[in-house]
């Protein structure tokens, strides 16, 4: 087992870590700071009051990771009859960027907020992200509010969606709300988010309970965790979706808008997957789809998380469709199981201000501007450019660290579960039990969904890589 700590917690480690996204930042072309253009336009916009619902006695509360600071929805849930009223405030950025001026070209250059672990690269700049349009608790803010009925199976019964003044009251994170009777708000959340889970499970939604790798600066030090275990933020998820799904309604009926769409996985493909599931134990009966296998299958157990890794490459083509006048032939999101648009985050992602700018008119009986009309078509190119990117930084960020905790353990012999076989046998991939690394292993015969020692052969800091051997 290793022979040191596997934490970077020197000055030294410190400054190498920071100099690796630095090259991070120039080999992807991570933005910078803004023009001077820019910053002068976001010092000088602000969203107008007027003609606004005034919502600022609803109890909103934001839930988002701790620390954040670019909040972009409130919620407030309440139980109505047998089902519930959600409303969700959005931040309304449209009210702060004039078309075709120089926040609004930035931004599309942008396409999305790039989160670093040392620094964010925002898409807005940060006086309008983190303060004048987000929901800040206690600060009078401009919004988007949605109110979306549910029945007691889960499905939509009612839509309204206006532009509104809010006033969030509490900012919770994740990691500190709790359920258990310490605020009842959250465990209205959680009923809500079950509620909505049961309802994805009978549309035949996948949802692939994998945590993702996330490099965390805490403690004087750098370390790998893993993300999105917390029941919180399934819940909080369900409430997006739940509203893309709203918003995707409204654009399909109305005729025009802009869809978040990913295609069915070929059924010769899910059924690849059955004999993997039988060498590994996952019982998967004749009637059943492959989202209810992977929905109760558990991470933490070795030969499951081989088979969700497996699984998780059938999620695959996701992306942006634009339509006016024509419905799409491919209008669903596979693993939402339903029509789906992306509205609900446009402090930091270019594409939910436009879909929202077409939901409102069409609530509201008017014609969509010709300003987000005009973009639609370009946009689903600009947001696929700019999520590659934000995927390449992420996972070039977790190399990284990868290999700079590993850096002085080669030789070390490890227990980890082995996750991925190559097709050729001589090798595959293997996840540590801790740190939670992911790596490339070599070794005929590796067996998958089992446990092995493994010994750390290389990590190579400069090329982002680590790569291990079968011990014994």
């Amino acid at each position: 087992m290793p022979r040191r700590p596997l934490r970077l917690r020197t000055a030294e480690a410190d400054a190498e870590v920071r100099a690796g996204l630095d090259r991070i930042r120039a080999e992807y072309s991570v933005p910078g700071p803004f023009p001077p253009a820019v910053l002068a336009e976001a010092a000088g916009s602000a969203a107008a009051a007027n003609g606004r619902a005034d919502l600022r006695d609803v109890p909103f509360f934001t839930l988002d990771p701790p620390g954040s600071m670019d909040l972009d929805q409130a919620m407030h849930l309440e139980r109505r009859g047998a089902g519930h009223r959600v409303r969700y405030a959005i931040a309304d950025v449209a009210g702060f960027v004039r078309p075709g001026g120089a926040l609004d070209a930035e931004a599309r250059t942008r396409g999305v907020t790039l989160y670093l672990p040392d620094a964010n690269s925002p898409l807005h700049p940060r006086p309008l992200s983190e303060g004048t349009a987000s929901l800040l608790p206690g600060r009078e803010r401009p919004a988007v509010a949605w109110t979306i009925d549910i029945d007691a199976e889960g499905r939509i019964a009612d839509v309204d969606v206006r532009r509104a003044l809010v006033r969030s009251r509490d900012r919770l994170d994740y990691a500190t709300a709790r359920h258990d009777g310490g605020d009842p708000r959250i465990a209205l959340l959680g009923e809500i988010g079950e509620r909505l889970i049961a309802a994805e499970a009978a549309r035949g939604g996948v949802s692939l309970p994998l945590p993702e790798q996330e490099v965390v600066h805490a403690n004087g030090g750098w370390a790998l965790k893993l993300r999105g275990d917390l029941a919180t933020e399934a819940w909080n998820a369900q409430i997006s979706l739940l509203t893309g799904r709203a918003a995707a309604r409204l654009m399909l009926d109305g005729g025009v808008g802009l869809l978040r769409t990913m295609p069915p996985a070929p059924a010769e493909t899910v059924e690849r997957l059955r004999p993997a599931a039988r060498a590994l134990g996952v019982a998967w009966p004749a009637d059943a789809s492959y989202g209810a296998i992977v929905r109760a299958l558990d991470p933490s157990i070795p030969r499951h998380a081989a088979f969700l890794h497996d699984a998780a490459g059938l999620l695959r083509g996701a992306g942006y469709t634009a339509f006016d006048g024509t419905r799409p032939e491919q209008a669903v999101h596979a693993a939402v199981a339903a029509p789906y648009a992306h509205v609900t985050a446009p402090i930091r992602r270019l594409a939910d201000r436009y879909a929202t700018e077409v939901c409102l008119a069409l609530a509201a009986g008017r014609p969509v501007p010709d300003w987000t009309r005009a973009a639609l078509p370009e946009l689903p190119e600009v947001m696929q450019r700019a999520l590659r990117r934000a995927n390449d930084v992420d996972h070039a960020c977790v190399d990284l660290v990868e290999a700079l905790l590993l850096r002085d353990h080669v030789g070390d012999v490890f227990d980890a579960v082995v996750v991925d076989v190559n097709g050729d046998r001589t090798g595959g991939r293997v996840q540590l039990a801790a740190p939670p690394v992911i790596g490339r292993c070599d070794g005929a015969g590796l067996p998958l969904g089992e446990q092995v020692r493994v010994r750390l052969e290389e990590a190579d800091a400069a090329r982002r890589h680590v790569r291990f051997s079968r011990a014994g």
